[in-house]
């Protein structure tokens, strides 16, 4: 065992401001684009120091708001802030070996960091962090085996976008561009085609205390709305008592839970299947409940995915905590074909869909014997 400061050097990345940026020279690596939440990068045009230069295959650490260890596949950028750079000058290890224990390491460490919000990493309590450092061929050994399963959960997860290009396509085929409205199809504001429901966010919302592993109401957090749908890994529950006292916020079958806060365009449908019958949403989502005279719920939620990336543009840009508030859903136009086409377009997502599910819990299974590998090499 040694410490992870004793492995390798670690470059911390330069603050570059606003001021800096250009739409020419070399990107900016941030931290969202790393995490692949971000819709545009910066670029910086002037003079600087060589050692903030990333190419290809450099291995960078971010340790503040977002931990995680990645291997860089982009075009040669510059480095921000907040991101650590690796020099592996200090002694002889397998970088793909690194790669997968730092990851290992990290999400052990993320659940201890300082900061109820943001997770934060100093530069001391980093270099302290333990490593295992076998010789070279026993490093090769984990890694290869690991490479291995890494490779199949990237063929699952490149099906999947392949699934969802195929949606795409279908949708561009039968309604055209979103965006720009290609077909010149008729459209109504987004406040039109949906009621849009706020959570209750007065006085009896619940604080940490009112929050259980088990209970009768699902309060929803922000991992249960995530860009896939619906995930309950981590879930948290309230009284009967307490959901009986909140006034708004309180899901029907068929809503489409909108994430508007933070991450923001996560989609979630409230279908039949969910084995949830007492449902809430948070102060940083809301509600949509579709008028199905005009608009059905599927066909929604695809359009609203294409448009995702300009509605970004449009609302997060240089926001710290990236927000969509009703006013601005009145700025979204929504496509309006005849009803009986959209759902010709629904009836396809669903088979698609089967496919989509097939995928998932193959990846779930490859996704377990990641972890239990790791726990077994690394503990």
């Amino acid at each position: 065992m040694t410490r992870l400061g004793d492995v390798a050097t670690y470059i911390n990345g330069f603050a570059f401001k606003p001021d800096d940026w250009s739409e020419e020279g070399l990107p900016i690596i941030r931290i969202q684009d790393l995490t692949g939440n971000s819709y545009q990068m910066n670029r910086y045009a002037g003079d600087y120091n060589p050692k903030y230069e990333v190419n290809r295959g450099d291995v960078l650490i971010s340790w503040s708001a977002s931990l995680g260890v990645y291997a860089w596949q982009g075009e040669k950028a510059l480095l921000n802030q907040h991101i650590f750079k690796v020099v592996f000058d200090k002694c002889e290890v397998d970088r793909s070996f690194y790669v997968h224990q730092v990851a290992a390491i990290l999400e052990k460490a993320a659940s201890q960091a300082h900061g109820a919000t943001m997770k934060h990493l100093t530069k001391p309590v980093f270099d302290a962090l333990p490593f295992y450092l076998p010789d070279l061929p026993t490093q090769q050994r984990i890694a290869d085996t690991l490479d291995k399963v890494s490779e199949g959960i990237e063929v699952c997860r490149r099906m999947l976008g392949e699934l969802d290009l195929m949606v795409k396509a279908k949708f561009g085929e039968m309604f055209g561009d979103p965006t720009g409205n290609s077909f010149n199809l008729s459209v109504k504001p987004m406040t039109e085609v949906c009621e849009i429901i706020d959570g209750d966010r007065g006085k009896n919302y619940p604080n940490a205390d009112e929050f259980s592993d088990e209970g009768y109401c699902l309060f929803l957090n922000a991992k249960n709305v995530t860009a896939s749908g619906f995930n309950f890994d981590n879930c948290m529950y309230i009284t009967k008592e307490k959901d009986d006292i909140l006034r708004k916020g309180k899901l029907s079958r068929g809503d489409v839970v909108l994430t508007t806060r933070g991450t923001i365009g996560n989609l979630a449908f409230y279908t039949s299947d969910i084995p949830y019958e007492h449902m809430r949403i948070n102060s940083g989502m809301v509600i949509l409940r579709m008028n199905r005279k005009i608009i059905n719920e599927v066909f929604f939620i695809e359009q609203f995915k294409m448009l995702l990336d300009d509605i970004k543009q449009k609302n997060a840009s240089g926001s710290a905590q990236p927000q969509l508030p009703i006013s601005a859903m009145r700025e979204i136009n929504i496509l309006l074909p005849d009803i009986e086409q959209q759902k010709i377009f629904s009836e396809f997502v669903a088979k698609s869909n089967k496919s989509r599910l097939t995928l998932q819990q193959v990846l779930s299974k490859i996704e377990l014997e990641q972890k239990v590998l790791m726990q077994k090499y690394f503990g």
